[in-house]
């Protein structure tokens, strides 16, 4: 099999900027469509759910490939609104590279930023296109200066905009002929060469502009310059020089396929009759039909699948076959343990890198509209669940009840469409409250040693928890030899930790701290003199599991935790008669101010609001600015919280109340 060539190209931008509409058009340039679908009308390629015809909008990413010149282009639409956020979270991991689309008429907007944030942080190569030039209102210099100032200084305009705002509006790529041109090129390279900044200063006209053009491909490629396009992805205006641009700019790599199998699973659907899909993206080696493949999660075995069918992308549709090499993107029917964020195949030197965006800071509780459908309810919502990590489940027996964690509004109507419409399961949802966190303020440690009161366990455990560096989450560590027990029961102590970990004191999850086991000890198997194997005498891994978290909470107590409320980043451009109205309300939503300024013709506040407040300020300054206030927010930090402490109500067996715990596991046990 010869190599493949192959780009994986994601589209990313701000919801409505046109980012889907700019994928229907590439294929359109590229040959695959005959036809432009419209995105007004559900008709697009890549926007196949009945909920994002209805809505306008991606929910889902969508993978469709196209072949420019003899290389293979995996293109990958991408979800804008900030309320899928974790659909990007996932993608971003296979990208070779990515077009980013601003809006000409609405310019750089929140979601943008934190996608050219993320795109930089992660070094991943990226194109800028500057979307809606024919529309009324575009400002193609407006957005160009915009993106210099909020996005990235290193930016270098490839065409020029004629006749913008009018349906004539058009691209002219610039040309070795036009001097500015030459010299903006010239002076966004030499920023990060410096044989090139010699030359430069010593006569920037006996640069050749071949020259100019190779670094600038070089530097694109190690996302050190940022190419920016203009065009309109409706009348097509642009999108060949774009298409140019892609083929010249960013990093097609042929992959052989002769090595080992190793692939990423980055996406999991489910089909007509409820089978799992995995979309993996195959980085070496090639799957076949009927392979059965190593799992790896974590860096860490999981088991092994066996492929029962294979779907790969080919000029625009996904066709079945008996194999799929490296570089193709591949749907994976069989795989039925695996889990997004899974490497199939040979084991990864090291693990994936974490995750690219802040975590969901919403919950709400989720009750089935007909209480007899509550089992009903519990599977839907782990199956959507298993297609969205993000959506973290948590079921309180007591009450019957499930919690999911949101990013929003919009993401919990959706998961009530999608409820009633693929499940056929009617779901009420209560009001949406935030979703604080716990870390430690010391050390603390606790010890319960087995066959001695108070302790009902055969089993010794002994814990230390102390705080780690913000963001570092939660590392298990072993004072203890490894050989002092069998592996199974530190394997369940480390798994019941991070379990109980979910649940701090205040009932919020622990993070940011190191767990230590000081201290282990068990009862080897013993056995009557038949051989018959004595639990009551014997240590399992069940003891492990229900002594821990009394330890780890008494280890807990004894350390202290404080409570930290989700914080929110935000820019308001508002009138400057506006601001006397504007600031006095911040206070009242317990938002600081930290910079203030005025500009030419509107004055800029930014600072921090807690993330339960965002959506009041939102509803409330229309009226305080007239209608011309525009809000910009983003999770920031995570910011200790003053004055009472908020709770949350336990869903386990309350580790804190010794008496109700060995109650409830003691009934468990029998």
């Amino acid at each position: 099999m010869h190599p493949l060539t192959t780009l994986d190209l994601g589209i990313l931008a701000h919801v409505d900027a046109g980012k889907t509409s700019l994928t229907e058009r590439l294929l359109y340039a590229a040959g695959v469509l005959d036809e432009i679908g419209s995105v007004d009308d559900g008709s697009t390629r890549t926007d196949s759910l009945a909920l994002e015809r209805q809505r306008g909008i991606t929910i889902k990413a969508a993978v469709v490939s196209f072949a420019v010149a003899g290389a293979t282009v995996n293109l990958i639409d991408t979800p804008g609104h900030p309320d899928f956020i974790a659909e990007v979270e996932r993608v971003l991991g296979v990208l070779d590279g990515a077009v980013l689309v601003v809006s000409a008429v609405e310019g750089v907007q929140p979601q943008t930023r934190v996608l050219m944030r993320t795109l930089r942080r992660l070094r991943i190569p990226t194109l800028i296109f500057v979307n809606k030039i024919d529309r009324r209102g575009a400002d193609p210099a407006r957005t160009l200066r915009d993106i210099e100032q909020r996005l990235a200084r290193d930016v270098v305009p490839m065409t020029a905009t004629l006749r913008p705002g009018t349906r004539a509006a058009d691209a002219v790529p610039y040309t070795a002929a036009d001097p500015d041109f030459r010299a903006r090129l010239a002076e966004v390279l030499a920023e990060h060469d410096d044989d090139l900044l010699a030359a430069y200063v010593t006569d920037e006209s006996a640069l050749p502009y071949s020259t100019l053009r190779a670094h600038l491909a070089a530097q694109t490629r190690q996302a050190l310059a940022h190419p920016v396009f203009t065009g309109s992805a409706v009348t097509g205006a642009g999108v060949d020089t774009l298409l140019a641009g892609v083929r010249e700019l960013l990093p097609a790599t042929a992959r052989p396929a002769g090595e080992p199998l190793s692939a990423t699973v980055f996406k999991i659907e489910r089909g007509p009759a409820g089978e799992k899909i995995a979309y993996a993206r195959i980085a070496a080696g090639t799957v076949r039909v009927r392979d059965r493949l190593p799992v790896h999660r974590d860096g860490e075995p999981a088991g092994e699948g066996r492929v029962t069918a294979i779907g790969v992308f080919e000029d625009g549709t996904d066709v079945r076959r008996e194999e799929a090499g490296a570089g193709r993107i591949a749907r994976l029917w069989g795989l039925t343990g695996v889990r997004i964020g899974d490497v199939l195949g040979q084991a990864p030197d090291k693990p994936a890198a974490g995750q690219h965006f802040a975590p969901p800071t919403l919950e709400t509780v989720v009750t089935a509209a007909d209480p007899t459908r509550r089992g009903a309810l519990h599977a839907a919502l782990t199956q959507l669940a298993e297609q969205d990590p993000l959506i973290g489940l948590r079921r309180d027996e007591l009450r019957q009840e499930i919690a999911v964690s949101l990013y929003g509004e919009v993401q919990k109507e959706v998961i009530q469409a999608t409820l009633a419409a693929d499940f056929g399961v009617a779901a009420d949802f209560r009001k949406t409250t935030t979703l604080h966190i716990e870390r430690p303020l010391g050390t603390g440690a606790a010890l319960e040693i087995k066959e001695k009161a108070p302790n009902p366990f055969l089993a010794t455990v002994g814990l230390r928890v102390e705080p780690a560096p913000v963001g570092s989450g939660v590392e298990f560590r072993r004072a203890v030899e490894l050989g002092a027990m069998p592996y199974a029961f530190f394997a369940a102590v480390e798994e019941t930790v991070r379990q109980a970990l979910g649940q701090g004191l205040h009932g919020w999850q622990v993070t940011d701290c190191t767990v230590t086991m000081t201290h282990s000890g068990y009862n080897p198997r013993q056995s009557h003199a038949h051989a018959v194997f004595d639990k009551s005498m014997s240590s399992t891994a069940g003891d492990f599991r229900g002594l821990t978290p009394l330890v780890l909470m008494a280890a807990l107590r004894r350390a202290g935790t404080a409570v930290y409320e989700p914080m929110h980043r935000f820019r308001l451009d508002l009138p400057a008669d506006a601001v006397s109205a504007v600031l006095p309300a911040l206070a009242g939503l317990r938002a600081v101010p930290r910079t203030q300024r005025a500009l030419v013709s509107t004055y800029v506040v930014e600072g921090d609001v807690p993330a339960a407040r965002v959506h009041d300020l939102e509803l409330r300054l229309p009226t305080l600015t007239r209608g011309e206030g525009v809000l910009e927010s983003a999770f920031d930090h995570y910011e200790r919280v003053t004055g009472p402490v908020p709770e949350r109500p336990r869903t386990d067996h309350n580790p804190l109340d010794r008496k109700e715990y060995l109650l409830r596991v003691q009934r468990l046990r029998n």
